[in-house]
């Protein structure tokens, strides 16, 4: 699953270049980002591309409860083509959510779990594979818009930590692809199943697993295991 990641390398400009955008904005760096909060995502239009928030936690239009959001905040790619609430926009509604690592929580024999920092090529900007959804409520207020992560299953550099990981898009091309809605269906399910080379998961410090914290101490190394045999992972 991806229930945090991180976007530090966020300054306006590294991000316009990085992703092709046009506009002018403000993302300040964010340490832990968390499920339910308006989150920067990148999506086509006419003449380019466009960065938008999206509250993180799919709310499908057809719900009466916008609260399943809170359940939805990743995707199977497996199963995503043939889900009602995820098909519509792996057709029609893909984006791209900008990240520079995320969290997972390694299991532990004893104590508390232990936070690992995943990264790409040493902290490079990526792009998870998103979809977008918009729900109006009954009453005709401002629509909700909201966005989900696809997931996958975890490759070897994360044996031990965890079973699943966000769908990591392989590359600019990757994420060209994604993004254009002229890609067929095969060429959408293509791009869920690769993932990019350089992948490396690192043991950080307890401060992460506040959901409260966003600062850069969450980045901080792991301090060192006294008895070296606390987790089920190194």
């Amino acid at each position: 699953m991806c229930g945090r990641y991180s976007l530090a390398s966020s300054g306006q400009l590294e991000l316009g270049s990085r992703f092709g955008l046009r506009e002018e904005f403000v993302a300040a760096p964010r340490f832990n980002i968390c499920p339910g909060e308006a989150i920067l995502a990148i999506r086509p239009r006419e003449d380019g591309r466009e960065p938008v928030w999206r509250s993180w936690g799919l709310v499908p239009h057809w719900t009466k409860d916008p609260s399943i959001g809170s359940r939805m905040i990743n995707a199977r790619s497996e199963t995503a083509p043939s889900k009602p609430a995820f098909a519509p926009g792996l057709e029609h509604a893909r984006i791209l959510i900008p990240a520079d690592g995320f969290y997972e929580w390694a299991p532990a024999r004893t104590g508390r779990r232990r936070p690992f920092h995943i990264t790409v090529d040493g902290g490079r900007l990526f792009a998870f594979a998103g979809i977008e959804a918009s729900w109006r409520p009954p009453d005709g207020g401002e629509p909700i818009r909201t966005c989900t992560i696809l997931t996958r299953a975890a490759g070897p550099e994360l044996e031990g930590i965890h079973d699943r990981e966000p769908v990591i898009l392989d590359g600019e091309q990757a994420e060209r692809r994604w993004l254009d809605r002229e890609s067929s269906r095969e060429e959408v399910v293509s791009l869920m199943a690769q993932r990019p080379d350089g992948i490396v998961a690192r043991p950080v410090g307890y401060a992460v697993s506040d959901a409260g914290f966003d600062g850069p101490e969450c980045l901080d190394d792991a301090p060192p295991d006294p008895q070296g045999t606390l987790f089920d992972t190194v």
